[in-house]
């Protein structure tokens, strides 16, 4: 944004005029370095504003904004800067003056430009053709279909154009602020070369002008004397030859200087203008005295003017019948009695007038079409000739022939050009007065304008040209006059030169446009390799850009047929007016609170149609043509994409995202999804160091493996503090992950709480992730390092936390064990087995797992093998059976093993490794015991001392006592039961003394299903009157439930360390934690136990849904 300071200011009208009467400050936007704390004290002192000085540095005061904005001037990086440029590069810089306000209104601001661009060579060169071929109908239906085109993409211009202030970038800097960098890239690239190769096709007009109407013998390739194919290439090798040359020179002129062009341009459109004149003079003229240009027919066919000077076969002079050129040119001598071309003996030869006018009821002849064949000779309706069908046409070259084979399609792609040039008002937006007034009344105005000359033009040269004549596309019939030109007044020549000056200046005027468009592309930076192109002369003019344009040209100079050309370029400019259309509705339709134009005449059903019509008539023109261009501007789309859109322009893509978001997200509301379409949406909860650093990065590697990319990811962490006090940390551990998540490619969102502990904050994460159906469903921690060591205690007591809140709420939950050692996603195994051991049925996730993480170029080459376990009264035969079939149906391929596990009897070393784990849950909790926490120990420990008294009376008692002890410890709060740890931890004297070893067992969780009441089974002791601290450990006093679970935990780890242990991945159940807290020390050992010897280990535990089915 340009802050210049006009003229007005101080003058009347100027924003300071009714001020405060202060100083303004140099910026109304953030953190404007002008301004001192002293200024800033002198600006806003007495002012009543003092509740507002904290904000003062970031948010400027109302008056200051509105100044700014009333000064604000938009003049474009274009012509009107070159001009200042190239006249200040001869003296030293200037200092920097005011600018002057744009000047330019409607009429010479939009009209007249629009009025150049859209009036061009094809009115001039191939209307005419066009009215003879398709007929009146046909030609008025594409020009009204081609007009009411650019009449739709003209309201939804002119509703964008309105709608905020248009910088001097034009359709360009619309299409990409509207619909998005990917959108406005590939558009603006179109665009481009629809201009580039509009530069090309009037060049070939100017050419063909040249060489056929004005100077032929110029020519380097003669044609004279040639036939068909062999003089279609010498002329198209002289249109090669002069259009390189002439572009060569337009593009010197470009390079030059600007102003030459701009300069120039009035002098271009007068020519225009004059030359439409003379054609409705003309027409006028036909109806009061029609011109002479006979036409000669043999039979009904068309003769070439050069073949005869007579239209006659022999004339009368002097009693003597003397024979005629034309009789020469189909005899063999000049003798009656010579042998002739057999078509000429048998039809007589006739003259009629090429424009009989506006009054001689033509038009009913005109009215319907008549497409050629390549090669065939024009014919006029009407009039019989005797030819025979069998005998071949001779003498073709005395004919006027058809030069391409043409059809309605064709007809409008030729067309369509003459219609282009509708955003010449909108590419000066920068040099208008009042551009959102400008652009919408200009650009209606001038495409009324050219609409009505068209549509009168194909009712008018029907109504007065004979048909023979506006079929014949090079004047062949008529002397080689251009066809048009015959019907101008006062002279053919008016027309002639009047087309050769504009086509001239429309190439100029591309030539001009395409390389600034193009520099203004690589000056957004969203194309990489373009960037170069935005690089140009000192004072600005494209240089880079001029070269790349020539060269895009010159491949249309070599195409060098004008009728091939104008299909190429109709593609690109429907393709731009497409987008356009497709801006407002979509603006329209998501009702964007910016959408505001002050255009109020638009509809979103109108560019619907607009855009409708232009995809239509893409491939109405040429299919071919149209997927390449539409492939063309998808390339670019997806280049960007990949590479280059990191703009934020508030495009309406985003919120077609936003209300398809919306959308999708209601309706994933209504209902749980099915078991189809189950995948893990997985929260990833990370830890951060002091530096706000992960901790864990492999955590995302094997994130990246297990979604290849696809499905919702959360990233989450907590920090621990206040939001207030440390917000910054947040954003810097925010900034983190997602830096971290871009390097390992994991797609998805990251999450940061504060909360006042971690293990709130990871609560908060589990509880509030995601949004509405689109939430998590699967929660990876990973395995807590050194839990053992002491000062890890709250960490472990973390991770069981969140183990019993995913159970709580039904999500899955995978633990990767020994993360370091995962593999990045660099790596490749080359071989290998992925190894689950099915124990439980969770659900399936240990079956999806594995085939998720083999769609990974990782994993993709290890086998899958799946173990199961099978008890004494199990068939392990039938199941390894059942097992191959659940997987066939599955669809799943893995070799399948079932592991008996007999009951053995529970080893010596089973029962020293529970107790040394009670061991050390005693310490490990005393250790983190307070004073309270102490006293009710120990008061614990006298009572559960006394109770292990009352138990050692007969047995007929002890059940009583046990459940009476029972009732009164359920009957206890929670809390206080979560405290009695231990019966025999600690002395009364020494609570926190670790070199007491424990005697007796620990209590731990239990099986809820014997009741709803919470129990606590405490193990039995020995003898009460024994010392505390002398007693030594014995096996039957261990907690009986303890010793089952570590003889499991240890059978399977000997099972899988044998199976697996060369295993690259292993898979296994996770067992639940605890119902309660006593127990967490043991359930983390058991679960070492079990994980021991192993070095890749995915603990899995399911949700509690089936996540996989054989279904289809």
């Amino acid at each position: 944004m340009q802050n210049n300071m006009t003229d007005c200011e101080e003058g009347e009208g100027g924003p300071n005029s009714q001020g405060d009467g202060n100083p303004k400050e140099s910026s109304p936007f953030i953190n404007s370095s002008a301004d001192t704390d002293t200024e800033k004290t002198q600006q806003y002192d007495g002012k009543s504003m003092a509740l507002f000085e904290e904000e003062m540095d970031t948010s400027p005061m109302v008056s200051s904004l509105l100044s700014t904005l009333a000064n604000y001037s938009n003049l474009p990086t274009g012509s009107k800067e070159h001009e200042e440029a190239e006249n200040n590069e001869e003296g030293a810089r200037p200092s920097k003056k005011p600018v002057k306000a744009p000047q330019l209104g409607t009429l010479m601001g939009v009209y007249l430009p629009c009025i150049q661009n859209i009036f061009g060579v094809i009115l001039f060169l191939r209307m005419t053709w066009m009215v003879g071929i398709g007929g009146v109908f046909g030609s008025f239906i594409i020009v009204f279909m081609c007009c009411s085109t650019t009449m739709l993409t003209a309201i939804s211009m002119s509703a964008i154009a309105t709608n905020g202030v248009v910088p001097a970038g034009g359709s360009y800097y619309m299409i990409s602020r509207s619909l998005g960098p990917e959108f406005g890239g590939a558009v603006g690239i179109c665009f481009y070369l629809g201009t580039t190769f509009a530069g090309a096709m009037y060049i070939l007009g100017c050419i063909e002008i040249l060489l056929i109407y004005i100077v032929p013998q110029a020519a380097i390739f003669k044609i004279e004397g040639l036939e068909g194919a062999e003089a279609e290439l010498a002329l198209l090798n002289n249109m090669r030859v002069y259009g390189t040359i002439v572009l060569s020179f337009m593009a010197l002129v470009v390079f030059v200087g600007v102003k030459y062009v701009n300069k120039l341009a009035l002098v271009f459109l007068a020519c225009v203008i004059l030359s439409i004149l003379a054609v409705y003079a003309g027409v006028i003229k036909t109806a009061i005295e029609p011109p002479e240009f006979p036409v000669c027919l043999l039979g009904n066919r068309t003769l070439t003017s050069k073949a005869y000077d007579i239209c006659a076969k022999f004339i009368e002079i002097d009693n003597e019948t003397v024979t005629t050129k034309l009789w020469r040119s189909f005899c063999d001598s000049e003798s009656l009695n010579a042998t002739c071309d057999e078509y000429f003996i048998n039809n007589n030869v006739t003259e009629i007038q090429g424009i009989p006018g506006v009054t001689s009821g033509i038009l009913a002849e005109n009215l319907f079409g008549k497409y050629l064949e390549k090669g065939m000779t024009l014919e006029k309706r009407g009039l019989v000739s005797n030819v025979d069908p069998d005998s071949p046409t001779t003498n073709s070259n005395r004919y006027v022939l058809a030069d391409i084979t043409s059809f309605f399609t064709l007809l409008v792609g030729i067309y369509f050009p003459s219609v282009t040039g509708i955003m010449a008002g909108s590419n000066r937006s920068g040099d208008l007065r009042d551009a959102q007034k400008s652009i919408p009344i200009g650009t209606i105005a001038a495409i009324t304008t050219t609409s009505t000359v068209y549509m009168s033009c194909v009712v008018l040269f029907g109504a007065c040209i004979e048909g023979v004549v506006l079929r014949d596309k090079f004047g062949e019939g008529v002397n080689g006059n251009l066809v048009i030109g015959t019907l101008a007044w006062p002279s053919p020549w008016v027309i002639v030169f009047g087309s050769f000056f504009s086509t001239c200046g429309a190439g100029l005027q591309s030539l001009t446009g395409a390389p600034r468009l193009l520099q203004a592309i690589s000056r957004d930076g969203i194309i990489p390799f373009l960037r170069i192109f935005g690089h140009g002369k000192a004072n600005g003019e494209p240089t880079w850009a001029l070269l790349l344009t020539a060269s895009i040209c010159e491949i249309g100079i070599i195409i060098a047929s004008l009728d091939a050309v104008a299909p190429i370029l109709s593609m690109f400019f429907l393709m731009c007016y497409m987008f356009v259309n497709l801006a407002c509705a979509l603006q329209t339709l998501l009702r964007t609170p910016n959408w505001r134009p002050r255009f109020k005449f638009y509809h979103w059903a109108l560019s619907f149609l607009g855009m409708s019509l232009c995809l239509s008539l893409m491939f109405i023109c040429s299919w071919y043509y149209a997927i390449v261009a539409m492939g063309i501007a998808t390339c670019i789309y997806k280049y960007i994409e990949f590479c280059g859109a990191e703009k934020e322009w508030g495009d309406g893509i985003r919120g077609i995202s936003l209300s398809a978001a919306r959308f999708s997200l209601m309706r994933l509301e209504e209902g749980p999804p099915h078991t189809k379409n189950w995948r893990p949406q997985v929260l990833v909860l990370v830890s951060v160091d002091a530096e706000q650093n992960v901790e864990q990065p492999r955590l995302l590697s094997l994130t990246n493996q297990l979604k290849a990319g696809k499905g919702l990811t959360i990233v989450g962490t907590s920090v621990q503090g206040t939001f207030l006090d440390n917000y910054t940390e947040a954003q810097k551990a925010d900034q983190s992950l997602r830096k971290l998540m871009e390097t390992e490619k994991v797609k998805g969102f990251s999450q940061v709480v504060i909360s006042s502990n971690l293990r709130d904050g990871t609560s908060h994460l589990i509880q509030v992730g995601g949004l509405g159906g689109l939430k998590h469903n699967t929660v990876m921690v990973s395995w807590p390092r050194n839990w053992k060591q002491p000062e890890y205690y709250q960490q472990f007591k973390n991770f069981i936390e969140v183990v019993r809140e995913t159970t709580i709420a039904s999500l899955a939950l995978l633990v990767p064990k020994n993360i370091s050692s995962y593999p990045s996603n660099g790596e490749r195994f080359t071989e290998g087995h992925i190894d689950v051991w099915w124990i439980v049925h969770d659900g399936g996730m240990l079956m999806l797992l594995p085939f998720l993480l083999r769609q990974h170029k990782v994993w993709r080459k290890c086998k899958m093998r799946i173990f199961t376990v099978a008890q004494l009264d199990d068939n392990s035969i039938q199941m390894k059976k059942d097992l191959i079939t659940f997987l066939y149906h599955l669809r799943i391929d893995a070799a399948v093993e079932v592991v008996e596990m007999l009951d053995h009897d529970i080893s010596a070393y089973t029962y020293e490794k529970t107790l040394i784990m009670e061991q050390r849950s005693q310490i490990l909790k005393q250790m983190h015991l307070t004073k309270n926490e102490m006293e009710r120990e120990i008061q614990s420990i006298t009572d559960s001392s006394r109770g292990s008294i009352r138990r050692k009376k007969p047995p007929a008692l002890r059940p009583q006592h046990s459940t009476e002890e029972g009732a009164s410890v359920a009957e206890k709060p929670e809390d206080e039961v979560q405290l009695i740890h231990s019966k025999n931890a600690s002395s009364p004297t020494s609570p926190t003394s670790p070199a007491a070893p424990p005697g007796g067992g620990t209590a731990t969780w239990t099986d809820s299903k014997s009741g709803d009441k919470r129990k606590i089974h405490l193990a039995p002791t020995p003898e009460a009157g024994k010392d505390l601290f002398s007693m030594k450990p014995e096996w039957e006093n261990l907690n009986q439930r303890d010793v089952r679970r570590m003889h499991t935990a240890m059978r399977l780890n000997e099972v899988i360390t044998k199976k697996s242990k060369e295993a690259k991945l292993v898979l296994l159940n996770m067992p639940g934690p605890p119902k309660n807290r006593v127990g967490d020390e043991n359930y983390m050992e058991f679960l070492e136990v079990l994980t021991e010897g192993l070095n890749r280990v995915l603990l899995v535990r399911g949700g509690g849904r089936e996540v996989i089915t054989i279904y289809s």
